[in-house]
């Protein structure tokens, strides 16, 4: 597998981006969250997702320079119509309205509908940790086919539903909480069946329900399981919520349309703390309760005890260093792309 410096694969990624529609803003705002995924070492939400928007372009499934438009909103509420743009710009604008309304009125919340995939969901709750808030965000794919089975089912009914909530504090990396509430993350399936690795045990099951660890059983018919193995309820419980406040609450519904038109839609909320107390004393107190959590004596095959979200910090930096590994089935599709938009010598490709 090539190993490439950040910086190149955002060149990469926003010139495709543009060769297939998007303006230099989306693709700039595309590719920096696509990157950023690959350094934090989330590579199912990176570079291997740039051909699948590509794909959705040439579909009329995601359409580039589309308008954004608030349908309906309070001092505290915001309802937004993405009109089948990226997920990456209307999500971020949506969550910047949400952090000025919340600097005003101390909470705020939004919902968001008929967008593209949004990616990793980490990057707009920690826009609001970063502006002093607390930040929250739940997403679900809309009516598009689903992959993961209710707790004691073997029939998919749910996406992976992810939830994410970041704090504000004087860390050196965002303090979040980011988690599918199935048992893995779809994209980290598709990454393992384009490297040819098999998946542990745990995380889907084939199409008569039997646990198996081919990740190309997915596409045959299989299923993921929820979050929590053996206490799956749990996983399933939340990921209902999740719909919910995805899905229902934003007025795309629920189960499968024909279409399969995979819409992202989301709920999110912010919280000023200068609303609840002085910010820098929370903020104090977070770091003062990391550090709580990291001196925690490690168990037998751990070398520490991290906060949430140190990981992916600590891996950004090592992996703006060292550059990142792309998958030679991504890289193939990325120079054949290239050369279709006439780019491949321009980009060394």
């Amino acid at each position: 597998m090539p190993i490439v410096a950040a910086d190149k694969l955002e060149t990469i990624a926003s010139a495709l981006l543009r060769g297939a529609g998007a303006n230099e803003e989306e693709a700039a705002i595309v590719s920096q969250h696509s990157i950023g995924a690959n350094l934090a070492g989330h590579d199912s939400h990176g570079i291997i997702q740039i051909p699948t928007y590509i794909d959705r372009i040439e579909m009329g499934h995601l359409a580039p320079r589309a308008p954004f438009e608030v349908v309906r909103e309070t001092s505290t509420t915001t309802v937004v119509d993405g009109h089948w743009g990226f997920g990456y710009t209307v999500s971020e604008k949506a969550m910047l309205l949400t952090i000025e309304k919340a600097r005003e009125h101390g909470v705020a919340a939004t919902t968001v509908y008929r967008q593209g995939h949004v990616g990793r969901v980490t990057d707009y709750p920690v826009m609001a940790s970063e502006a002093g808030m607390i930040g929250m965000m739940t997403a679900d794919s809309g009516r598009s086919a689903k992959q993961v089975v209710p707790f004691g089912g073997r029939e998919a009914k749910l996406g992976t539903n992810p939830i994410c909530i970041a704090m504000p504090s004087n860390l050196d990396g965002p303090l979040f909480i980011d988690v599918a509430t199935s048992a893995v993350a779809g994209g980290k399936i598709s990454v393992a069946l384009a490297r040819g690795q098999r998946i542990p045990e745990g995380w889907i099951v084939d199409k008569d329900g039997n646990p198996t660890t081919d990740p190309a059983a997915l596409q045959q018919g299989g299923s993921s399981l929820p979050l929590g193995g053996a206490q799956g309820h749990k996983g399933y419980g939340l990921s209902v919520m999740v719909e919910i406040f995805s899905g229902i609450l934003t007025g795309l519904g629920f189960g499968v349309e024909p279409s399969g038109r995979h819409n992202d839609g989301v709920f999110m909320a912010a919280f000023n703390v200068e609303a609840f107390r002085p910010l820098e004393e929370f903020k104090q107190d977070v770091t003062d309760f990391a550090a709580y959590l990291s001196q925690t004596p490690p168990a037998p095959g751990f070398s520490r005890v991290y906060y949430p979200g140190e990981l992916e910090h600590l891996t950004t930096q090592r992996k703006l260093k060292e550059g990142i590994e792309v998958e030679d089935a991504t890289w193939e599709r990325l120079r054949a792309l290239a050369t279709k938009f006439g780019l491949a010598a321009s980009l060394g490709l």
